[in-house]
């Protein structure tokens, strides 16, 4: 990726970062819980597999050929989407 490009998209994940913080923080000064996010991948079956669907945008994040191998991929991209280093053995540290 350029450089430019590259450094424009470290900034809005920073930005991102730091308005994810300030809601959660205006949130405990009220007292409410913070908003839930929404699914970012759903498991869809094509076929003889199961694909996993980026639900922003539509398109197909890899597939597997078992039910349960395709939830616990979807669940490591949600992860990874937080932001936590995962793996599909467990947690990196």
């Amino acid at each position: 990726m350029h450089p430019a490009m590259q450094a424009r998209v470290e900034g809005n994940i920073a930005l991102q970062i730091r308005a994810t913080a300030a809601a959660a923080e205006f949130y405990a000064m009220i007292g409410k819980p913070v908003p839930v996010s929404k699914i970012r991948y759903q498991v869809v079956t094509k076929g003889n597999a199961y694909h996993i669907v980026e639900r922003s945008t539509g398109l197909t994040k890899g597939f597997r050929w078992t039910w349960k191998a395709a939830i616990n991929f979807a669940q490591v991209l949600e992860a990874r989407a937080d932001g936590v280093k995962v793996t599909l053995q467990g947690v990196e540290q």
